[in-house]
């Protein structure tokens, strides 16, 4: 699952999601969104005017959201239990 935090410099909510998704052991690529002015325009444009932004494959929020953070865990365990199998 691709999962993209959309983030700005000293942004408490970012950095605690960072930490959860960290934490829960979940891989993500983070985009400033002061360094990357598409990438501000596409958040904007989905109707977002704070950060951070986590963008899914499957799912999308704004803010520190433990718990989509913990049904993305969730997803990702079940993942890869069943490729073990």
């Amino acid at each position: 699952m691709d999962i993209t935090v959309y983030s700005k410099p000293l942004c408490v909510q970012c950095d605690a999601t960072k930490r959860a998704l960290n934490k829960a052991g979940i891989d993500y690529d983070v985009v400033d969104v002061t360094e990357d002015a598409d990438a501000l325009a596409r958040i904007k444009s989905m109707g977002y005017m704070q950060a951070p932004v986590v963008i899914t494959s499957e799912d999308h929020w704004s803010g520190f959201r433990p718990d989509k953070i913990k049904a993305l865990a969730a997803v990702g365990g079940a993942r890869q239990q069943s490729a073990a199998v």
